[in-house]
């Protein structure tokens, strides 16, 4: 019994030892940082901006798909409208809060999806391309935070747990430059530890709205070979009309 209570003891120790790793100043300083590489984005307010999106896998001739983008970010409501191919010219999904529907403009009908669906056959989730200023303290919890290396920068790595069923993975690292805080690299894994995959970052510019990642790499790694590259292009950061960010405007386009 005695051996039994030892045991006990050990396991509850270690447990303890295990989430003191993220002391409360630290996880704070991580929500800040994470938050500043938001800061540090042009994606702010209204904007508009065209999304081109190509889809390379092992066999497969690479795909190519086209989407407009408008968001208003204080009040999370965004439009999303495929342009390319021609066959799937008019889909597209609605954001209005909580409320996500993704449309199919051949059926004119409506269906309930959640940030987690995919963008056609790409590695890119909904997740990739929204960002609400209060995405990681209402959806995460920090599990490591501390300073390393990716490449020639120094940067602060933080990890994450999903505390919410929003986010498309349950954990989640980021590589965040220490001398402006940008999103250099981001790890995505299952609730088991497994690597899922992984976004790269590789080409910033800077703007008078602020910094652009104007490309970004997305790998699957559980199909080696298979990736998905995403560049921004023609953006805008003029106000847009309310009707934009409802279903009778994505009904009309066709």
């Amino acid at each position: 019994m005695k051996k039994l209570a030892t045991i006990c003891a050990a396991v509850a120790l270690l447990a303890s030892a295990a989430f003191a790793q993220v002391t409360a100043d630290q996880a704070e300083q991580a929500y800040k940082l994470l938050e500043a590489t938001n800061d540090q984005l042009v994606f702010s307010g209204d904007y508009t901006a065209t999304i081109s999106i190509t889809i390379e896998k092992p066999g497969k001739p690479n795909s190519s798909l086209k989407y407009k983008v408008f968001e208003r970010t204080e009040t999370e409501t965004f439009t999303i409208v495929q342009l390319f191919p021609e066959a799937d010219k008019g889909s597209g999904f609605l954001r209005d809060g909580d409320n996500i529907w993704m449309y199919d403009p051949i059926g004119r009908k409506f269906s309930h999806v959640s940030l987690k669906e995919q963008i056609s056959d790409s590695d890119i989730k909904l997740d990739d391309l929204t960002r609400a200023s209060d995405h990681w303290r209402k959806n995460y919890t920090i599990t490591g935070m501390e300073e390393g290396k990716l490449g020639q920068y120094a940067v602060y790595i933080v990890s994450v747990e999903a505390k919410t069923s929003d986010p498309a993975y349950e954990k989640s690292t980021y590589y965040i430059r220490k001398d402006v805080p940008l999103l250099l690299k981001e790890s995505d894994y299952s609730a088991n530890g497994r690597l899922m995959r992984t976004i790269l970052i590789p080409k910033y510019a800077k703007t008078a709205h602020g910094y652009i990642g104007y490309q970004t790499i997305v790998r699957d790694e559980l199909n080696p070979g298979e990736q998905t590259t995403q560049v921004i292009s023609d953006l805008s950061f003029d106000p847009l009309p309310d009707r934009i960010f409802t279903k009778a405007y994505l009904e009309g386009l066709n």
